[in-house]
């Protein structure tokens, strides 16, 4: 009986979490910085693929996690020669992604849209 629970358990976990896998663009509002492609690989409620940018190049998603239409992630890029940690936190709306992003030790968000790409 507590093996059904738990796979009936895993199930619903895995239906309540949103559908993101694959290619999504996204850009930052108000035109600042350049577009981001994020490929995303979604094993149950984690989260993880790569994003890549013209300034960064391609660099791995970590400790990324999906509670039901709800995401966080996080990418390392170098910057000038430093490492900079860049949190994303956001809701899946369908066929987009409303992100928040905060840049390590900065204390200003700056908001993202990502689109899926078809």
């Amino acid at each position: 009986m507590k093996g059904l629970i738990f796979l009936l358990t895993v199930f619903a976990l895995t239906l309540s979490a949103a559908d993101i896998a694959g290619k999504w663009k996204a850009s930052m509002e108000g035109g600042q910085g350049g577009d981001v492609t994020f490929v995303f690989k979604v094993d149950g409620n984690k989260l993880g693929g790569t994003a890549a940018s013209e300034m960064s190049g391609e660099v791995p998603i970590t400790e990324g996690k999906i509670d039901g239409n709800s995401i966080s992630f996080t990418v390392v890029i170098n910057a000038n020669g430093q490492e900079m940690k860049i949190l994303h936190k956001g809701t899946v709306n369908g066929d987009e992604i409303k992100l928040e992003v905060q840049f390590a030790g900065m204390d200003q968000n700056m908001q993202m849209t990502a689109k899926r790409v078809k």
